[in-house]
């Protein structure tokens, strides 16, 4: 392949990358990470120009990275969030681990009504405060894409504010954010007796009000014996049905309701957590290309006993994505490394099954796949280079930050407190 290059391009070289683009398989069909050493990673502006054998890229003025044999990988996306939120639960969670039940808590207006009455009584500048902070550390460990959930206000003026609170941090950081209304989330507590006229009023006033303002980008919602009904969840995706919104479902975590059948009915992009899915609904999700994003987190936080169905979700071939959950109640975990190393760990995932779950499936997860989640030519040039040299130290050894460069849209930021390339790896020819 011929290139011309321009001398605002800027070439990475000497490095390994771990493209996670399957047309990099090896002789023996396995994809191993996409490797590649000895080849160029080549950026044009925002996105990847095209990757390249060393020996075939062309002498100019443009600028070259020397990356020493570092490792190279597409930025980590964090596939669901609900990162926006008031006040948090530590001193439920110690409670819990002192013995009092979950009942006696919200019997005293603890769980999610305690921060769905914190966030309502939060302001926007609150709020964009303290999700700030939980950016920062997920930025910090080579997060490029990020999804965030409403979901904690369950009215009008507190799901919009929540939803303007993410524009604001999409606004303000270097990071593609994917904002979703979850306002089928829970019962507030002024419909605690008439959940139905909640579904009504989100249908009828949040979705499309919000949708209008172009506020979010897909829609979710809770179906589970403790959220909302099958009819219900039926409703919603209706509803965001006739405005061609895309839907996504936590499905089958306490229990088999038959949720994910019914995302898939809908070609919905995921569904998450998973926990009790059957045959039955992988098949369905088979069908429709939905993503299965498991939540590692959440399953640790409660101690969880009942694995997802990783086998079959293999057997079937289901994009398997992972992610924090980040969230007050059940995942307070501002750290994908961490959830990487728990896939591993706790649901029997791969290194390299792990590493797909934050960068191809996770993409798809967001209806990213064909721009975001690899490292190939047209794709967005967001990738970080790492003090390492193969994709597993990345989640083995936790407890200090392996990333050098993290580059967001072809822009490189340095972290000054990690180990640095020497002086003379940057370079113009």
């Amino acid at each position: 392949m011929s290139i011309e290059l321009k001398d605002t391009d800027v070439i990475w070289r000497n490095a390994r990358l771990a493209t996670m683009n399957p047309t990099f398989n090896n002789i023996d069909g396995k994809n191993n990470y996409g490797m590649l050493d000895q080849h160029d990673l080549i950026v044009r502006n925002e996105k990847i120009l095209a990757i390249l054998p060393t020996d075939s890229v062309p002498t100019n003025n443009c600028k070259i990275i020397d990356v020493e044999q570092r490792l190279i990988t597409p930025g980590l996306i964090d596939c669901h969030t609900h990162l926006v939120f008031g006040g948090n639960r530590a001193s439920e969670w110690e409670q819990r681990l002192n013995g009092v039940s979950y009942e006696e808590i919200s019997a005293k207006g603890g769980g999610i009504n305690s921060t769905v009455n914190a966030t309502r009584n939060s302001s926007v500048q609150q709020l964009e405060k303290s999700a700030q902070k939980r950016l920062n550390a997920l930025i910090a460990e080579g997060v490029t894409t990020i999804e965030m959930k409403s979901g904690y206000g369950l009215d009008l003026e507190n799901e919009e504010k929540q939803l303007n609170v993410v524009r604001a941090l999409a606004e303000k950081n270097p990071i593609e954010i994917s904002p979703t209304l979850l306002s089928a989330h829970a019962v507030p507590p002024e419909y605690k007796h008439n959940p139905d006229a909640y579904i009504d009023l989100v249908c009828d006033s949040i979705l499309p009000t919000l949708w209008r303002k172009q506020l979010f980008e897909s829609v979710d919602v809770f179906c589970e014996s403790v959220g909302f009904n099958l009819n219900q969840t039926k409703r919603l995706f209706d509803a965001a049905k006739r405005l061609n919104i895309p839907v996504k479902g936590h499905v089958e975590q306490l229990s088999n309701w038959g949720g994910s059948e019914l995302v898939a009915e809908y070609q919905g992009l995921s569904v998450d957590h998973i926990e009790y899915l059957d045959e039955k609904g992988i098949e369905a999700i088979s069908r429709s290309g939905t993503v299965a994003v498991l939540l590692p987190g959440a399953f640790y936080f409660l101690k969880e006993t009942q694995r997802p169905p990783i086998a079959l979700l293999r057997e079937y071939a289901i994009p398997m994505a992972i992610s924090t959950d980040f969230n007050p109640g059940t995942s307070p975990f501002a750290s994908l490394r961490l959830i990487m190393n728990m896939a591993c760990v706790q649901f029997g995932l791969t290194p390299e099954e792990a590493w797909q779950g934050v960068t191809i499936h996770a993409a798809r997860a967001l209806g990213r796949a064909n721009s975001h989640g690899q490292l190939a030519a047209g794709y967005m040039a967001d990738f970080v280079v790492w003090d390492a040299h193969n994709p597993v130290d990345i989640l083995y050894e936790l407890g200090h930050n392996p990333l050098v460069y993290r580059v967001y849209r072809g822009e490189m930021t340095r972290h000054d407190h990690l180990n640095h390339f020497g002086a003379n790896s940057i370079s113009n020819n």
